[in-house]
């Protein structure tokens, strides 16, 4: 099967518009490494827990690893899927795929298997690099259990562990010639994202739509080769891949990545490192506020925090300004599909944060739009619409649902409703997409119901999200249980578990009813519900 091209999604004109711009370059990931390594050396590019990478560690190890993948077989157009913690291997991987031209498929470590197979098959992944164990499961033992099912996967290779190919020899194996190098404008990149449908969506990019966004988001906080990134946001999720490793790559900056999320640790991580900035969901931001003690907590390095992945409740940007008034929070909407959609810069006045998520960064256009793709007046609701540099090359192997996405006069509607202002800056105020934003991890609600709906207990079943102060919303499932039938909810995740669903997905709380409020169509009336328990909430 043919893939995609840049040329199949974006015009000639379009090309070169964004190349005369520099939103687009000519170099790849490696040839940035390259130039990178050769003006800071011996820096200090990356750390987790317990190790680092310099800028000649990135570029020399990156290419050793590209010429051990090329002796088993991986060449251009082939697909690595790489289920990882935040640990400097990552980075290694990203590199060498990218030298190679292979495109890289990163899967978050709290898939199991049912997400995980089925990444793995849709992207037809020849390879896939993952962890022996990690927080007490055996991400190994899944991908072995997996392989039967997987045709295309022919090596499976283990980090930090044995009973696979090593990928320490990989980095061991004689230098050879990982073959030509790719342009900057081939596949790179395949970060599948759930939706409204029951089963995840690859969202395929060329490194110069990823570089775009992240660019602007270094122009954005006016990031300079003395930042240093935080990460504990999932190098595997599309906001860790862009913030901690293409954006201080583009700077010449330092990047650490925290492999365990925990907030008194990661002030430790902060002030240990000297982290500047962060782009994580709005609850890292939040849990943090929580946990500070000045007394023992020093965020004296702190000097930009952006959120994303939901909009910022204006009390928490007010409020952060005050506990940490030498750093500035910024908000910004994206989506996998176009990772930067809307955001906030540090020339903005502090008050847009918390009243906006942002507007158009150069070289992209936003508009609000109805059910046909026209532009809505300003003021009023509508689907969030983009165009620009870096939006995808289209759904992997989902020519239909590409087609779909887009209005007449080419921009990406979001599924996402919001409005804009006079100036141009938008609110995200709902979402057309049925899902759950839990700590920025999108859940699909059909997917549960559709698993739910197999369980003997379960008449009839709607989940929604319920508010929470912390993560912004958690599962709820709306059951109406079958004649007799009283399940609880530890049965129904229970049920879930065993059908390999992650832990973050699961309900977390569970409402037994009569019927579902129905349309006269037969559609279930979320909303009704979602105000019903938010009701029940306060």
């Amino acid at each position: 099967m043919s893939q995609t091209t840049v040329r199949d999604r974006y015009s000639d004109e379009e090309i070169r518009a964004f190349y005369a711009a520099r939103f687009w370059r000519q170099e790849g990931l490696f040839e940035l490494v390259e130039t990178q390594a050769r003006r800071h050396g011996e820096k200090v590019f990356a750390t987790d827990a317990t190790t680092s990478l310099t800028y000649t560690d990135l570029r020399e190890r990156g290419e050793r690893l590209a010429a051990g993948l090329a002796g088993l077989g991986v060449g251009a157009g082939d697909r690595i899927a790489v289920q990882l913690p935040n640990w400097t291997e990552f980075l290694l991987i990203a590199v060498a795929t990218a030298r190679l031209g292979a495109i890289l498929v990163p899967i978050m470590p709290i898939y199991r298997a049912g997400e995980v197979g089925y990444v793995v098959r849709h992207s037809g992944a020849k390879v896939a690099i993952t962890c022996e164990e990690f927080k007490g499961f055996r991400h190994l033992d899944m991908f072995a259990g997996l392989r039967e099912s997987c045709p295309d996967l022919d090596h499976l290779v283990v980090v930090r562990g044995t009973g696979a190919v090593r990928f320490e020899d990989l980095l061991a194996a004689p230098a050879g010639n990982p073959g030509d190098r790719p342009s900057p404008d081939d596949a790179f990149l395949i970060v599948y994202t759930s939706g409204t449908t029951s089963r995840p969506k690859g969202c395929f990019h060329t490194f110069n739509t990823v570089r775009a966004s992240a660019a602007a988001i270094a122009r954005s906080v006016g990031y300079d080769e003395h930042d240093v990134q935080f990460g504990p946001s999932p190098v595997t999720h599309s906001t860790g891949l862009v913030t901690s490793l293409v954006l201080p790559l583009l700077a010449g900056a330092s990047s650490h990545l925290m492999e365990v999320w925990e907030p008194h640790e990661g002030w430790q991580r902060i002030a240990k490192h000297g982290c500047t900035v962060a782009v994580t969901a709005t609850p890292f931001l939040q849990m943090l506020m929580a946990a500070y003690d000045q007394d023992r907590h020093d965020a004296s390095s702190l000097r930009v925090w952006v959120c994303a992945g939901s909009p910022i409740p204006g009390a928490i940007v007010r409020r952060a300004g005050e506990q940490f008034p030498g750093c500035r929070v910024l908000s910004l909407y994206g989506r996998s599909e176009n990772f930067l959609t809307t955001m906030c810069t540090v020339d903005d006045p502090p008050e847009r944060s918390a009243t906006s998520d942002g507007s158009a960064i150069a070289g992209a256009a936003v508009k609000v739009v109805d059910e046909l793709g026209a532009e809505v007046p300003r003021g009023t609701e509508g689907d969030i619409a983009y165009r620009g540099p870096s939006h995808m090359l289209g759904y992997y192997r989902d020519p239909e649902q590409t087609q779909a996405l887009f209005t007449p006069d080419g921009f990406s509607r979001s599924g996402d409703l919001g409005v804009m202002d006079d100036d141009g800056y938008v609110r995200v105020t709902g979402r057309l997409k049925d899902i759950i934003i839990r700590g920025g991890l999108n859940i699909s609600a059909r997917e549960l119901e559709e698993l739910l709906a197999e369980h003997p207990a379960v008449a009839s079943v709607a989940v929604v999200g319920m508010p929470d102060e912390r993560l912004g919303e958690r599962v709820c499932a709306c059951v109406v249980p079958t004649e007799g039938a009283r399940p609880a909810l530890e049965d129904l995740t229970g049920y879930l578990r065993e059908r390999d669903v992650a832990t973050p997905k699961l309900p977390e709380r569970l409402e037994l009813l009569g019927e579902l409020p129905m349309t006269a169509t037969g559609k279930v009336r979320k909303h009704v519900l979602r105000d019903e328990i938010a009701r029940k909430s306060r």
